[in-house]
């Protein structure tokens, strides 16, 4: 047992969004990567520029011989400039001080040696101001201008986190628009490039397999020269064997089913086209005459029923051509070889509107017209005079689902055995001696174009409705 073809992913489990999804975690994993560098970076350069402050401290420091004697607002403005509450200057074992007035001692004190300037101990260093205490001191320490000299700074650790974070926010947000338009444009390139032609195929894959016999599913390949350019490729030759190899087996099984009948038929057909040669051979009299068109009759019926097996078992499952078509022309030149434009006792409507043009096959779609309008001005000559008026009418209707062509007729309709097996090749027949191939064949050609072939049943008369999609209508 066959399965059923699996539905397309939904968006959510297709690979477009797993495409979307991997860019950007792509492109935030990279971000990440870059971000604590930067972050390590800025906080040296916050850190710096705070320690030249100091080392300018440091200077005056060193130039006044009593440090006490300073005054204290010339001190406090050297503090507030560099955002310290202490400033130290060690030299030569020596060091000296100086504080804001209110300065107290610090409690919670976490170091930052600027002197160290490996990545790793700042990125660690970075790492440590965003997630420690708001309310630690900060102890920087750094060269000073002189050999042997150190600066230390003592000062909140609030404003460098405040403006670490501050920091951190804009570069999330810059980020995130990069990543955003990043993922958005490799999307759309890999979507036209790779995620559309792949959905493509698979969409044609699963309709294909749910209509083989539908030649407008395959697969129309593209230019590409490429692997998914190739992919279409043997995917159309695959689809057209298929497609081949399907339509050939079920004329060989028709053929097959029916080998019993035709032995049958053509080996009396035969049997009594002897007997009748036989005595024609042997009559010397006026009865030749009589008996030699019943003989040429005979025959001719025998060849033409081999003659249509034969060609519906050589039948070669051409692709439609889909081409711009006239249908009321079309109609009109199916009408004239079925013999029934200008026939002598059948009248004929065609109303198909002069401007209705379709992309079919014209060549496969007479066939259908001619099977179609032939078998309706047999049923009707059968008839004879039991019909007052015949008349074989063609109805054209064009609807947003489609187009649908009509052919009836006031006739006799059909009997319940050919109804029955109305579509099947050698059993459909309505008439004697017919062999049923003639809508056997227009139904394989309706659905070759993706479209439908039914009978109507009424009361009087016989309808067949030819249903095709709306997308092979041009105007």
């Amino acid at each position: 047992m066959t399965a059923e073809p699996r539905p397309m992913p939904s968006v959510f489990s297709g690979l477009s969004s797993k495409l979307i999804a991997t860019i950007i975690g792509v492109i935030l994993l990279v971000e990440v990567v870059v971000f604590l560098p930067s972050i390590a970076n800025f906080r040296a350069s916050w850190l710096d520029d705070r320690l030249r402050v100091g080392v300018v401290a440091a200077r005056v420091l060193d130039a006044v011989p009593d440090v006490m004697a300073l005054p204290r607002n010339l001190t406090d403005r050297l503090l507030n400039s560099a955002g310290a509450d202490a400033i130290v200057y060690r030299r030569e074992g020596q060091s000296q001080l100086i504080e804001l007035a209110d300065a107290k001692t610090p409690a919670n004190v976490v170091t930052a040696d600027m002197r160290q300037r490996d990545m790793l101990t700042l990125i660690m260093g970075a790492g440590n101001t965003l997630l420690g205490a708001g309310d630690r001191t900060l102890r920087i320490v750094g060269q000073g201008d002189a050999d042997q000299s150190m600066v230390e700074l003592l000062m909140p650790e609030g404003p460098l986190k405040r403006d670490l974070f501050d920091y951190s926010r804009d570069f999330f947000i810059i980020s995130l628009i990069i990543a955003s338009l990043t993922a958005v444009v490799l999307y759309v390139l890999f979507s036209v490039l790779f995620i559309n032609p792949i959905r493509r195929l698979t969409e044609n894959m699963i309709g294909y397999r749910q209509a083989p016999e539908n030649a407008t599913l395959i697969i129309a390949p593209s230019q590409r020269r490429d692997e998914i350019g190739i992919a279409e490729r043997e995917l159309a030759a695959m689809e057209t064997d298929l497609f081949s190899m399907l339509r050939q087996r079920r004329h060989l099984a028709d053929l097959g089913l029916a080998v019993a009948k035709i032995n049958h038929d053509l080996r009396n057909t035969l049997t009594s086209a002897q007997l009748l040669s036989d005595q024609v051979a042997t009559l010397d009299d006026p009865k030749v005459q009589r008996l030699a068109p019943r003989l040429v009759t005979t025959l001719d019926k025998a060849i033409g029923f081999a003659q249509s097996v034969l060609d519906y078992g050589r039948e070669s499952a051409a692709l439609p051509q889909p081409e711009p078509v006239n249908l009321k022309a079309l109609l009109d030149d199916a009408a004239f070889d079925a013999g029934l434009a200008g026939h002598p006792s059948i009248a004929f409507s065609n109303d198909a509107s002069a401007d209705l043009m379709l992309n079919i096959d014209a060549g496969q779609f007479g066939r259908v017209f001619l099977n179609l309008l032939k078998n309706a001005r047999e049923a009707m000559e059968a008839a004879g005079s039991k019909i007052a008026a015949p008349a074989v009418a063609v109805n054209v209707t064009s609807t947003a689902e489609g187009v649908t062509v009509a052919v009836s007729d006031n006739g006799p309709g059909l009997p319940p055995r050919a109804r029955d097996n109305l579509f099947v090749a050698f059993d459909g027949s309505a008439r004697a001696g017919g062999t049923g191939l003639g809508l056997a064949i227009a139904r394989e050609l309706t659905e070759a174009h993706g479209g439908k072939l039914r009978f109507v049943d009424r009361p009087l008369g016989a309808r067949f409705e030819l249903s095709l999609p709306a997308s092979m209508r041009i105007s």
